[in-house]
């Protein structure tokens, strides 16, 4: 897997956490426990840090990025789904970031909230606890969400993440 040191700016990866092959980690990222990280997936934190908590699944062909002034901080057993764009935002724990969606700098998802595929937050949107944001750019829908929805697929992906960390192997 491609992990790379930037200057004095170095990953820390729980042995836990799977980072596949073709995923990219560069600078200050930390990984939690049993993290999963998938193909095509880049985390870059070349002048601020990211941070993702515990459980957590960065799905495949997602970027996570930093703004100068903003970390970009994932709480535990969260799900972000393929191809999502995060920058410079909170996500606190047991949210589900749907496919596709974009976060901007300052946004704040409160724990247990639901961003939907394909939306966009733009810079200083808040989501409430269990609400969800839909829509471009996105409404928020107080209540929306459900307690507990992301639960098997945190876990879906613990026990992938040990799949592939056992059964992988490059063919050609």
């Amino acid at each position: 897997m491609p992990v790379y040191a930037l200057h004095d700016l170095e990953p820390t990866i729980d042995p836990t956490a799977y980072v596949h092959p073709d995923a990219v980690v560069i600078g200050d990222v930390h990984l939690g426990a049993h993290v999963s990280v998938w193909p095509t997936a880049v985390l870059r934190a070349d002048y601020n840090r990211i941070e993702i908590g515990a459980r957590t699944n960065v799905q495949d062909g997602t970027v996570i990025h930093i703004g100068s002034d903003h970390p970009t901080i994932v709480g535990a057993d969260c799900v972000v789904g393929h191809n999502a764009y995060l920058e410079g935002c909170v996500v606190e724990d047991r949210c589900l970031i749907g496919s596709m969606s974009v976060l901007l700098h300052d946004v704040v998802v409160h724990a247990g909230a639901v961003v939907a595929a394909g939306a966009v937050l733009t810079r200083g949107t808040i989501v409430p606890e269990l609400a969800m944001a839909m829509g471009v750019p996105a409404r928020i829908k107080p209540g929306a969400a459900r307690e507990g929805g992301q639960d098997a697929a945190v876990q879906r992906y613990v026990d992938n993440a040990r799949t592939f960390a056992e059964g992988l192997r490059r063919i050609a």
